[in-house]
């Protein structure tokens, strides 16, 4: 794990409109696996695999990482790397890196990012929105990808939620 001091280390955290991305760090003996947290306004250490957070957070919106998967596997045929939508109606999507199985999985907030660039040959920098950036393992060409597939299921489950709130509002006139 980097020399970086946080501030906070939290036991469990659930993922807010406010986070941009969820990154897999090594720890020590005491916790293998911690998860740094990127917010809007703070940076800090949860306790949990990147994962385990993941599944936490969409349970905390209603479903589990594997229940909000097949949906995205069922919406796009996406079954590798899947985007998540953890809560459609405050727009929360996120996507992985790498396998989600794996601890040093980062999970990325589709509606964060600013811009990526590639860095070295299989890493890439991505720049947020509020103008902090991160460096991850993953080749600007996968990280794209990713970053489209996640705007196509998004679109495709936007569509759908928008349409069937209309049919139903226009039955009741």
């Amino acid at each position: 794990m980097k020399s970086v001091k946080y501030s906070k280390i939290l036991d469990e955290f659930e993922i807010s409109p406010y986070t941009m991305a969820i990154v897999g760090e090594k720890g020590n003996k005491d916790s293998p696996v911690y998860s740094r947290i990127l917010e809007v306004e703070s940076e800090f250490l949860v306790k949990m695999k990147p994962m385990m957070v993941m599944d936490r957070s969409c349970k905390y919106f209603g479903s589990s990482l594997k229940g909000r998967q097949e949906g995205t596997r069922e919406i796009t045929g996406i079954s590798y790397k899947a985007p998540i939508a953890v809560d459609p109606l405050n727009e929360i999507y996120m996507f992985p890196t790498i396998s989600p199985y794996k601890d040093t999985c980062a999970w990325i907030s589709h509606s964060y990012i600013l811009n990526y660039f590639s860095v070295e040959r299989e890493k890439t920098e991505v720049l947020f929105t509020n103008h902090t950036s991160i460096i991850l393992d993953i080749s600007k060409g996968s990280f794209e990808n990713q970053l489209n597939r996640t705007a196509q299921f998004r679109y495709i489950l936007s569509n759908r939620v928008h349409q069937k709130g209309n049919r139903i509002k226009n039955s009741y006139y």
